[in-house]
């Protein structure tokens, strides 16, 4: 019978691919894999993720966006100009295919380090995976976009268009959150603890540093402890997958909204199967999921472009 250390031996030469330094697992780690941290899902998280009854459904929203009050008089009735009626209007999700496949050979599943249970440790991995590109899509898609993956539907950076800031090349001080904020029309402001700054995780960097350089107990927290920061009690979330690359290339951007008006509609529920490849010998897991991304009220966010990122 191999010892450990054979089976490591050739374990790591059918599934090279898994390991980024070459080096052999230890002894002590023989039987599992070094399951490798991947970016979390943010934003997903705390949007509101629908299941959708249909594979396209419509939001109807409906508000009374100006004043309706008028000066009355005693005993008469007010004029037909002078009634009001609410806006309604109406946001469509149309959920969009999306697929994973992994295949796996029968040696691969029988000689790895995990033995019987590489399959479920692949499939719980996929699923990990899929929630962060999930969010990647969301935050970054573009339906312009070269990529085939980004280019299914625009995300929450490419929708908003209605109130936006050009930072101008500067980093993510409390002047930039500040105008930011200044942008958001004055009706979507009164529920500010509702609200979230969402930016790249450079950007986050820089705002924390630069609270940090205030010689008070604030600034030593935001240096030392690893505690979310905020402006004006709007917390700022450091987002994996905003992109810091726009502009010149060395560019980010940043969304101030309420999370819960990113609307993912989810037509089905992630589905994972699995089906064997007798002749080939390979087994193969595809995952798949249909969904889309809107803002229920787009007016409700704004989005500063050109924060410096490098």
């Amino acid at each position: 019978m191999m010892d450990n250390r054979s089976l490591l031996e050739k374990a790591d030469l059918q599934l090279s691919d898994l390991l980024t330094d070459g080096g052999l697992l230890t002894e002590a780690q023989a039987m599992k894999f070094l399951r490798v941290m991947i970016d979390q899902a943010v934003v997903t998280k705390i949007a509101t993720v629908k299941p959708m009854k249909s594979h396209k459904e419509e939001i109807d929203k409906i508000q009374f966006a100006s004043r309706i009050l008028r000066a009355g008089s005693e005993g008469i009735a007010l004029a037909e100009s002078d009634r009001a009626k609410p806006t309604t209007d109406k946001v469509e999700l149309d959920a969009q295919l999306f697929k994973a496949e992994v295949r796996l050979t029968n040696e691969v599943l029988e000689d790895n380090i995990e033995r019987g249970t590489l399959r479920q440790t692949v499939m719980t991995l996929m699923a990990e995976r899929i929630a962060t590109d999930m969010d990647e899509v969301v935050v970054n898609g573009d339906t312009t976009s070269t990529d085939p993956f980004l280019a299914q539907f625009d995300g929450i950076l490419k929708q908003s268009t209605s109130n936006t800031v050009d930072a101008a090349g500067a980093r993510l001080t409390k002047t930039v959150l500040k105008d930011t904020f200044r942008a958001m029309p004055n009706p979507f402001r009164k529920g500010k603890r509702l609200l979230r700054f969402l930016t790249s995780s450079n950007a986050e960097i820089d705002y924390r540093d630069s609270l940090s350089d205030r010689a008070t107990e604030v600034g030593d927290r935001a240096l030392i402890n690893d505690q979310p920061i905020g402006y004006s009690g709007i917390p700022v979330l450091d987002v994996d997958v905003m992109p810091e690359d726009q502009g010149t290339g060395d560019k980010t951007s940043v969304i101030l909204t309420n999370p819960k008006n990113i609307n993912v509609g989810i037509w089905r529920q992630i589905r994972i199967e699995t089906d064997k490849l007798i002749r080939e010998g390979v087994m193969l897991i595809v995952a798949s999921l249909r969904f889309d991304c809107k803002y229920a009220h787009e007016p409700a966010t704004v989005k500063t472009y050109n924060v410096l990122a490098a």
